[in-house]
Order: C-alpha cells, then sequence, then structure tokens
C-alpha cells in the first residue's frame, strides 16, 4: 500500500502518463483500491493552481492542462481548424441539450432530416457517441455526448452549458429568432385562454 505522503506523487505520475483523462477507479488501478484518490487530487488541483499547467475534472475524469491563459504560446502559426457545417453545429447543439436523443428527435427539433454523414462527423470529432439503444418500438440508437466534448470546449459537466439568457447576452441568438419565439409563445397563450373562455 502506497503511504499518505507518497500518494499524491503517485497520482500525478498516473495522470502524466496517461494518454486521456481518467476517472478515479482508473486511477485506484495504479495506485490501490483503497487509496483516497480524491483527497490526492483536491490536493494536487490546489498545488497546481494559477500554474502553467493545472489539473481538471471534466465529467468524471480527470487530466492536465494547459492554463487557459496561456494556451496561445502553445498554437503552431498553421493550425488546422476543425470547421463543422451549420447541419452539425445544431446537432451537437442538440445532443448536448437533450441528450440521450435519437436520431428522430434531433430530425424533429431540427426540422430537417439529418444528412447521411452528420453524425459520423460529430463521432469522428469524438464529441458525440452512440448511447444504447431507447427501449421502444424499433428500439433506437440514442446518441450523446463525450468527455472529449466537455474537455474541448472547456466545461466541467454538462450544467457548465449556457442557458438562453447567456446565449442571448452573448448576442449569440438571432434577435429575429427570439422574437418570433415570443410571438409564437404569446399566440398559444391567448389561444389557451381563448379556449378556456369557450370552455366556461
Amino acid at each position: 500500500m502506497i503511504e499518505p505522503d507518497d500518494l499524491s506523487r503517485a497520482v500525478e505520475a498516473v495522470l502524466f502518463a496517461a494518454d486521456e483523462p481518467l476517472t478515479i477507479e482508473a486511477i485506484r488501478a495504479h495506485v490501490g483500491d483503497d487509496a483516497d484518490v480524491r483527497a490526492a487530487l483536491t490536493t494536487l488541483a490546489e498545488h497546481y493552481a494559477g500554474r502553467g499547467i493545472e489539473l481538471v475534472q471534466r465529467g468524471d475524469r480527470w487530466h492536465f492542462q494547459t492554463a487557459g491563459d496561456l494556451a496561445h504560446l502553445l498554437r503552431r502559426d498553421r493550425e488546422e481548424a476543425r470547421k463543422l457545417s451549420r447541419a452539425a453545429i445544431e446537432t451537437l447543439a442538440i445532443i448536448a441539450y437533450h441528450e440521450p436523443v435519437t436520431r428522430a428527435e434531433i430530425e424533429a427539433i431540427r426540422g430537417v432530416q439529418i444528412s447521411k454523414g452528420t453524425l459520423d462527423v460529430l463521432m469522428e470529432a469524438g464529441w458525440a457517441r452512440p448511447a444504447g439503444r431507447r427501449e421502444t418500438p424499433g428500439r433506437p440508437l440514442q446518441f450523446a455526448t463525450t468527455a472529449e466534448f466537455l474537455t474541448h470546449f472547456g466545461l466541467a459537466s454538462r450544467r457548465d452549458l449556457p442557458g438562453i439568457d447567456d446565449l442571448r447576452a452573448a448576442g449569440l441568438l438571432d434577435p429575429i429568432n427570439l422574437a418570433m419565439a415570443e410571438l409564437s409563445i404569446g399566440e398559444e397563450a391567448d389561444e389557451e385562454m381563448a379556449n378556456a373562455s369557450e370552455e366556461d
């Protein structure tokens, strides 16, 4: 068994050598099942806070990354950007906000069919994954986001996704679409009130 004083060093070494973010259970497989890995991670996160690299949690996984304010120093002059189509961006957003979600549900929300390669592109990027089958007739395949999605967008969990107020404040929602949505909600409310009056 690893002594408490050496546990943080052992956890640090395991994370440093890993080629992907690790869960607490995966770390325990290296340092011992009875090790207090969570306490060691807390100690390491405090130790690395404010330094050039930091220990971060993404979902239920932990890894080292370059401090956000220094990332620009490591970018290469010729960076190959991964450009997604509008359809892929919309599909990714629907998966992120509604997961687990089926292809039919994505199409219902978008109002159009998904082209054949859209989900493939998101899965190749490592941002979406199959998430089992829905226990309904036809047992459709469901999709969800991945740990890589959280890491790429700097999210600790899906709870950190921006809400509609955040998106509006950032100017990311089209004012015309917002006005139409609010008008539609108003019309539905008026219709409900009219129906209620007729029933009375």
